[in-house]
């Protein structure tokens, strides 16, 4: 078994709290390599993600690792925050582009993740272990593969050490990706993003936003079990795990768990593994 690393959002109210805090316990027992916690965008939320991954860290006794996005952002403020992690014991970050926050015009100082990482080092030498995004499957918002690619390879370039995808159902996929980015001289790890499923109408919204491909089978079958959550659970652990033990067959550095800071759905897969 590979390593592996789970990522939790940062919760904003007292319920959201108390769904991670009974998640916690029984997914450390997987004894993940690292956890990480998303970006709070839009100001109010900003400080969410510090305070999430002080309680990982100091409560938890997890490796959390940050992920901080740029955009709209300025350098004083990511400064600030990469001081605050650094004193946190933190050395490991998540550097994403991210979204423009609502309201805001222009980008900020930095206007792509590869900007991000180049001020990292810059300002932090090797202090933090730095991991991006990728995409098998392209960004939404690219043009081409190739041109997915080139931005990919410029984010390495930059001083990242390693790389997480976004979530997919497609294993091939993801090994053509990696032969793609080893071709374009790309020798850093790329981690899998693997999605548990547990509500498929979710899993739908989130794939429409982000650009990832549900298989027609995959989501003609999850449509025909309607309302039977225990049927998609069961099933969708089983498909996902069939994706994970691919995936570590064929070489795969680790795998990178997106939990929505639920335990059952990433544990009823590792359990399968």
């Amino acid at each position: 078994m590979p390593p592996i690393s789970f990522e939790f959002f940062p919760p904003k109210t007292d319920e959201q709290r108390a769904t991670l805090e009974s998640a916690l316990p029984r997914l450390k027992a997987f004894k993940p390599e690292y956890v990480s916690c998303t970006f709070g965008a839009g100001g109010s939320t900003l400080s969410y993600t510090p305070e999430t991954i002080r309680r990982l860290r100091e409560v938890h006794g997890l490796d959390a690792a940050p992920h901080l996005s740029c955009m709209g952002g300025t350098r004083d403020e990511i400064r600030g925050l990469l001081n605050d992690y650094r004193s946190m014991g933190c050395k490991r970050i998540v550097a994403l582009r991210g979204d423009l926050p609502s309201g805001m015009a222009s980008h900020g100082d930095f206007r792509y993740a590869s900007d991000l990482v180049e001020f990292i080092r810059a300002e932090t030498g090797d202090h933090f272990h730095i991991e991006v995004a990728c995409y098998p499957e392209v960004h939404p918002q690219s043009n081409d593969a190739l041109s997915d690619l080139d931005n990919f390879k410029r984010k390495i370039d930059a001083g990242a050490n390693g790389a997480i995808t976004q979530y997919f159902y497609n294993a091939d996929g993801y090994f053509r990706f990696v032969d793609a980015a080893r071709a374009l001289g790309i020798s850093a790890p790329i981690t899998p993003g693997i999605m548990p499923i547990s509500n498929f109408s979710q899993l739908r919204r989130f794939s429409d936003m982000c650009g990832a491909e549900i298989p027609r089978w995959l989501g003609k079958r999850l449509s025909a079990m309607g309302d039977d959550v225990e049927s998609i659970r069961t099933f969708s652990a089983d498909v996902v795990a069939d994706l994970c033990r691919k995936l570590i067959a064929g070489g795969a550095p680790g795998l990178h768990f997106y939990t929505l800071n639920r335990a059952k759905p990433t544990s009823a897969v590792l359990e399968r593994i």
